[in-house]
């Protein structure tokens, strides 16, 4: 019997791909956390405008699912993995100067941003796990695609310390579309 070597799942490409998740989770999540302390910032109500903001960025993650799978298959993963991050970076930071949009109409602009947020959320780890897929040896795929979600779900973890750390709802936006843009930069390096 041949001995597996563990290397390859140590590979740029595997930790590229972890850390993509990472940020990934982190977005996801971060309107969550942040959900009363920022629509009570911009005089919203947190159960009706929360709810429809959470409806707004699933409905993003949906028709994002389907987009970058159909943009995937034609442009390439990693085309589609610059256009995700890229996308949901920016919603994120645009999301972060919230307070300074005009406060008649700040509640549909927060959902058309988390809208735009959940359509490049869709695209990270379909992308990221299909090349981890790609990258690794048949028998190393199951583990570096666990490896993946395993360290991405830390993001979660990382999104509520931000935001109990940073005191600030606007600089957890800001921290999230950070973090995607060096993942990109990162993401460049690695093509």
């Amino acid at each position: 019997m041949e001995k597996i070597s563990y290397k390859p799942l140590f590979s740029l490409p595997v930790i590229v791909a972890a850390l993509g998740y990472f940020v990934d989770i982190y977005d996801l999540l971060l309107f969550g956390i942040v959900r009363n302390p920022s629509l009570e910032s911009l005089n919203l109500d947190p159960a009706t405008t929360g709810v429809d903001i959470v409806n707004w960025q699933m409905g993003g993650l949906l028709l994002g699912g389907i987009l970058w799978g159909v943009l995937g298959d034609k442009k390439g993963r990693l085309s589609v993995l610059f256009g995700s991050i890229l996308l949901y970076s920016l919603a994120n930071i645009a999301c972060g100067f919230l307070p300074h949009f005009p406060s008649e109409s700040v509640g549909i602009w927060y959902a058309a941003l988390r809208f735009i947020a959940g359509i490049g959320l869709a695209g990270e780890l379909g992308a990221g796990i299909t090349l981890v897929s790609e990258v690794l040896p048949k028998e190393l795929r199951a583990i570096g695609t666990s490896l993946v979600a395993g360290f991405g779900l830390l993001g979660a973890v990382v999104a509520n310390f931000t935001v109990k750390l940073s005191g600030d709802w606007t600089v957890a936006y800001w921290i999230g579309g950070g973090m995607g843009i060096m993942l990109l930069l990162m993401r460049v390096g690695l093509a």
